[in-house]
């Protein structure tokens, strides 16, 4: 049997996985991202946790015909490293991966991907028939889009395409983004910006609620039950839905898939609430072809399933290209 292993390196966990040429996973392993002191400590915990899978697997990790990674970014492509993460501590300035994965499987070229690109690979390669043209967009603690245009997964020079969450959707720039422009998609819309963007409305608004803005534990998840009931937490769930599709229509003009696959905590938490405003207000907001507006099918393994695929399809996600190589 040939043996292919993905990674998926996010802030909170790393996770591996072992499986066939046909995708299926073989076995997975999980640990939780070292907070620190250096990013030498994360690339360990990758290592060990493919390790892991290679052993649940029944294998060693040489024997894995091909491996790639999807990651939180920015990158250094060139270095096949994460510099300068801001989800995890300011002593954490550069993760290595391509190559310390290299070493311990024995492979010329591990693919590095962003998290978001590695999900756009894994939801076309997993799809029933396999788009040439679709986008997968995660609304998370961040906000970004993987994009397959004309059959090419696009990543960019330097591996960092897709990061839609920094179009700006408020020119007045009322919230701050983590990256520290005023004004972006991801400021407003996600996880972390949803509790945010509350607090600005009702500091500037009269609008009633009993959402518990003060408290250390006030999130989106409270928002977001309270939507129905509340007058500030439905307008704030009504804004974030038109500039979810202000973000979703610039995708859309910009390189005209067929479909769009939405995944992320915050939108596969509440379809109803982010995914099925976007596809009703779409209709009126691009002048092109509207795509289909669809949940992600891998749910939180998209990125885990994605780093798969690519080792499997050579970082295309097209199913219909692979070669069995057994």
């Amino acid at each position: 049997m040939t043996y292919f292993a993905g990674v998926d390196l996010g802030a909170t966990n790393v996770r591996a996985i072992v499986g066939d040429h046909a995708g299926e996973p073989i076995a997975t392993s999980r640990r939780r991202t070292p907070q620190g002191p250096t990013g030498i400590d994360v690339t360990e915990a990758v290592l060990d946790t493919l390790r892991d899978a290679c052993a649940d697997a029944g294998i060693e990790p040489t024997a894995i015909e091909d491996a790639a990674i999807g990651s939180i970014g920015p990158f250094d492509l060139a270095e096949g490293a994460v510099v300068d993460p801001a989800n995890l501590p300011d002593s954490i300035d550069r993760i290595p991966l391509t190559g310390p994965v290299e070493r311990l499987v024995a492979v010329d070229d591990v693919a590095l991907h962003n998290d978001a690109t590695a999900g756009v690979i894994g939801e076309r390669f997993y799809a029933a028939r396999n788009p040439d043209d679709m986008c997968y967009v995660t609304i998370s603690s961040g906000i970004g889009a993987g994009i397959c245009c004309d059959g090419s997964v696009l990543s960019g020079w330097d591996g960092n395409a897709g990061e839609i969450g920094h179009i700006v959707v408020d020119p007045d720039g009322a919230l701050t983004c983590g990256c520290g422009r005023a004004g972006h998609w991801e400021a407003y819309c996600s996880g972390r910006g949803i509790p945010t963007y509350a607090r600005e409305l009702a500091r500037r608004s009269d609008l009633e609620t009993a959402l518990p803005l003060e408290s250390d534990e006030f999130d989106a998840a409270t928002v977001f039950a309270a939507a129905d009931s509340d007058p500030l937490a439905a307008r704030v769930i009504d804004r974030v839905a038109d500039w979810n599709t202000i973000g979703i229509a610039t995708l859309v003009h910009a390189v005209a898939p067929m479909v769009v696959s939405i995944g992320g905590a915050v939108a596969t938490n509440n379809p109803e609430l982010v995914i099925d405003p976007i596809r009703e207000r779409l209709q009126t907001a691009v002048i092109s072809n509207v795509p289909a507006v669809t949940p992600a099918t891998l749910g939180e393994s998209v990125v885990l399933r994605g780093a798969l695929a690519s080792a499997i399809t050579d970082g295309s996600g097209d199913a219909s290209a692979i070669v069995v190589r057994e």
